[in-house]
């Protein structure tokens, strides 16, 4: 039967849990890229259609418009 000291030593010993902790972290890197992306994406979406509906509206040319 393992002592407490034991099962310590060999819980700190295995490396499978790290590669759970490294999953974790490579998920939020992901995770984090994709929000960013698709942050950027949605403005550069408002933009296109805020210059279609000022378009629309005025009957000028297109002009990008840049969204907050």
């Amino acid at each position: 039967m393992m002592t407490l000291k034991e099962k310590l030593i060999a819980f700190v010993k295995e490396e499978e849990g790290l590669t759970t902790v490294e999953y974790a972290v490579a998920g939020s890197l992901i995770a984090a890229a994709v929000i960013t992306a698709f942050d950027d994406l949605g403005a550069a979406v408002c933009g296109v259609i805020t210059g279609i509906k000022t378009t629309l509206e005025t009957g000028n040319d297109y002009v990008y418009a840049a969204c907050a």
